[in-house]
């Protein structure tokens, strides 16, 4: 296996990071539902260019997921099922991470990111060798 085809593992490994993070949240007593929602955009994000450096293509240095999936997509048209899930979880990467007098996110968008985040995940480790592992937390919740 090539160095960069090696590298994707290592890409899968950050993601995994970023559901560990959320399920350590869930688990807590007191849940902030921005940052559960910022590492799911997190994870969706690795888990993208994790499918990119796998094909030996380059990614865009970008927290923009359907720009990232664009790319995806290219090597496999299937992915383009996952544009919709993109766009919703793109907003957490910076906005959400900031003030904002007029939002908030709440348990529902934290928990709907999670599983966008999650259908991400189902979607590109099927296609990539070696990765089919399930994230902490994942299997106690039966995703």
């Amino acid at each position: 296996m090539s160095g960069a085809k090696s590298n994707y593992l290592a890409w899968i490994a950050k993601a995994d990071h970023d559901f560990l993070n959320i399920q350590n949240n869930l688990n807590g007593p007191n849940v902030p539902w921005d940052t559960v929602c910022f590492h799911a955009q997190q994870a969706a994000e690795k888990l993208l260019k994790a499918f990119l450096v796998y094909h030996g293509q380059p990614f865009l240095r970008t927290h923009d997921l359907v720009a990232i999936l664009a790319g995806c997509v290219a090597i496999e048209p299937s992915l383009s099922a996952l544009e919709d899930d993109c766009r919703r979880l793109t907003y957490y990467a910076v906005t959400a991470r900031y003030p904002d007098d007029l939002y908030e996110p709440a348990e529902t968008d934290g928990r709907e990111m999670l599983v966008a985040a999650s259908r991400v995940r189902r979607a590109i480790l099927v296609l990539l060798p070696e990765s089919g592992r399930t994230p902490p937390g994942e299997a106690a919740k039966g995703r």
